[in-house]
This record gives C-alpha cells, sequence and structure tokens, in this order.
C-alpha cells in the first residue's frame, strides 16, 4: 500500500513542479518585456512580477520539487530493483537535469530584481521549452522502460515536438514584429509635422 501513496504523491508532485516551472518562466519573459514599457507602467509590473516570481517559486515550484523527489526516493527505498534498470538510469539522469535548470530559474529570478538580467525575451522563450522536452523524454521513459520505441512513430512524435516548439517560437516573433510595427506606424511623419 506504501507504494501507492508514494506513486500519487510523486505525480502530484511533478504536476505541480512543472506547472511552476512552466509559469515561472513565462512571468520571467514578461519581466524583461515590461522595461519597453514608459513609467510608471514599468515600475509597477517590474515590481508586480518580482512577487509574483518569488511567491510562485517559494510556495508552488519548490514544494512540489520536493515532493517529487521525497516521494521518488520512497518509491525507489521500497522498489530498489528498479535502479539495476538502464530506463532508470536514463530518467534520473534527465530529473538531474530537470533540478539544475530548477536552480537556475532562481538564479535567473535573482538577477531579473536585481536588473541585472542579460536574457532577452525572445531567449526566454526558447528556455521555457526546456521542461516540456524533459517532461515528455521522461514520461516515455517511465511508460516504455526498457521497451523505448525507437521506430517512425517515435521520430514522429519527436518532430511534433519540435515542430509546435517551433511553431511557438515564430508566433511570438509575429507578435514581437507586429508590435514593434505598430509602435513606428504611430510615430508621425516629418512632412505631416511640417504642414501642421
Amino acid at each position: 500500500m506504501a507504494y501507492y501513496w508514494f506513486k500519487a504523491f510523486h505525480i502530484v508532485g511533478v504536476v505541480v513542479w512543472f506547472a511552476g516551472l512552466f509559469y515561472l518562466v513565462r512571468l520571467f519573459i514578461y519581466h524583461v518585456e515590461a522595461e519597453a514599457e514608459p513609467e510608471p507602467a514599468r515600475s509597477i509590473l517590474k515590481n508586480q512580477y518580482t512577487i509574483m516570481e518569488k511567491r510562485l517559486y517559494g510556495i508552488i515550484t519548490t514544494p512540489g520539487m520536493v515532493v517529487a523527489v521525497a516521494m521518488a526516493v520512497g518509491l525507489l527505498v521500497l522498489m530498489p530493483e528498479y535502479l539495476k534498470d538502464g530506463w532508470m538510469h536514463a530518467k534520473l539522469g534527465l530529473v538531474a537535469v530537470l533540478l539544475a535548470y530548477h536552480h537556475y530559474c532562481a538564479r535567473l529570478m535573482r538577477q531579473l530584481h536585481r536588473g541585472e538580467c542579460k536574457w532577452s525575451g525572445q531567449q526566454l522563450r526558447a528556455l521555457n521549452e526546456a521542461p516540456t522536452l524533459l517532461l515528455v523524454a521522461i514520461v516515455m521513459l517511465v511508460i516504455f522502460k526498457n521497451n523505448f520505441p525507437t521506430g517512425a512513430t517515435t521520430w514522429l512524435m519527436v518532430g511534433l515536438v519540435v515542430f509546435m516548439a517551433a511553431t511557438i517560437q515564430l508566433y511570438a516573433r509575429k507578435r514581437r514584429l507586429d508590435k514593434e510595427k505598430a509602435a513606428l506606424d504611430a510615430i508621425p511623419e516629418p512632412q505631416a509635422l511640417q504642414n501642421s
């Protein structure tokens, strides 16, 4: 029975952790893009994003990570034979990358709060795709274990994920360019100024 409790709360922890990671970097994007706003909107937005980021990281994302990892340790204590399987080694490697990503987000958050972040909104959008790719790979390993498919269907699914990520990036770029064009169109022509 303990196995099912650990497994249930491990899944809950993973869902909470990933929800936090997805939204946290989205807030970073808005935080960076607030720099282009005129005052007082810039200061108001940056202060609001700072509060939201701290709360999200401290109240949702990190506790989700702790629950997910603690329950995973409980599962491995109950089922140590999993540690002999190659799929588990691969999964633990991906989880280590995810933990590094989690802590890197904390570093970015501190840089944003100090006004020292050098990342652009576009770069942060690309960074925001990393947990999606990790999630897909981890879930595939858990489902297929040592029988990980390598056929055409697998590559089709990988292609779809890459296509979706690229589409999101292209849409964000289009929105940014449209916004820049609208801002330029709002500037009066020099000839119109002379005639008035």
